[in-house]
């Protein structure tokens, strides 16, 4: 990863790691593939909202980066009044983000984005940034084309991460540009794993992963919410039958990932024969539960090729 000439270069592994897996449709590594590193550069991000501050969040409890080397800008002091309160340097111009830092994330909304980098400076010749974008719709291609305006063969690194990532439980799929290089992609995956899983994709991947992963918290978030109603209904403490939504949702997540089992042969296991689980995921099937889940991954991924399109 290439940084400034005031700036020193990321410490990292010299090989790819063995635990790594590379096949046809990315690259996945574990959370124990690099060491943690702190990283020496500028960090900065133009935009604050709520992934913004989980993706943040998670680097600083981590300690990837030190708060006084990170720099955050927003239009108003809605969000940047938190930041501050840890540590964090802040800014209502988005011209020092761009020009102070090494690595940037652009975490504007999708509508704002070409009008935000309009309004940007170039930058000098022997500062090129890489650019971190999470911010949907927007394909590598056209990224790279936006920011040319600002800096010649701009390093740009597309990324659809999740909002657990504020708790270090979130998903982070990423692909790299025209002009990364193999230290970037290094670098970006032990950055982006402290969040919790992260994997490299091809970028046709992109709007099927922000469909399931970058939307599905909501889904589970509506499950919980409906299962807690369960409990209510059938007689239980609010807080009880909340604590207890959770928790199963949290176990039974945990029980795949952990076991390696199909998620199939987990329910089976539950389903005893004539028992209370069978009559339940019958009276599932017969309400559309998977058709549902299925359904709402479809419409997610669609919307995003639309906002790429909208453009």
């Amino acid at each position: 990863m290439v940084l400034n000439k005031h700036q020193t270069q990321l410490k990292q592994t010299e090989n790819v790691p063995a635990e790594g897996t590379v096949t046809d449709t990315g690259t996945v590594f574990s959370d124990s593939v690099h060491e943690s590193i702190l990283i020496p550069a500028n960090v900065g991000f133009v935009g604050c909202g709520n992934m913004a501050q989980a993706l943040l969040h998670s680097f600083i409890k981590k300690e990837l980066v030190n708060p006084s080397c990170v720099i955050a800008s927003a239009p108003s002091d809605r969000n940047l009044s938190k930041l501050r309160t840890w540590g964090v340097k802040t800014t209502n111009d988005n011209n020092k983000v761009i020009k102070q830092c090494d690595v940037i994330f652009l975490c504007v909304k999708p509508h704002l984005l070409r009008k935000m980098i309009n309004e940007l400076n170039t930058l000098e010749a022997d500062h090129s940034p890489l650019f971190v974008s999470i911010v949907s719709g927007y394909d590598l291609n056209t990224l790279e084309e936006m920011l040319s305006v600002l800096v010649h063969a701009p390093r740009v690194v597309r990324t659809m991460p999740n909002t657990p990532s504020m708790v270090g439980q979130g998903c982070c799929l990423y692909t790299l540009g025209t002009h990364t290089s193999p230290a970037d992609s290094v670098a970006m995956n032990s950055i982006l794993s402290s969040v919790g899983f992260c994997a490299e994709i091809p970028e046709y991947q992109m709007d099927a992963a922000c469909g399931l992963a970058g939307s599905g918290p909501a889904y589970i978030y509506a499950a919980i919410e409906a299962l807690a109603d369960g409990g209510v209904k059938m007689g239980l403490p609010r807080q009880l039958a909340q604590t207890l939504a959770a928790q199963t949702v949290k176990g039974a997540a945990t029980m795949v990932l952990e076991h390696g089992k199909h998620p199939a042969q987990l329910k089976d296991e539950v389903c005893s024969p004539g028992g209370t689980t069978i009559a339940a995921m019958h009276s599932l099937e017969k309400n559309g539960f998977r058709n549902a889940l299925i359904s709402a991954v479809e419409a997610a991924a669609l919307r995003s090729i639309e906002l790429g399109s909208d453009k």
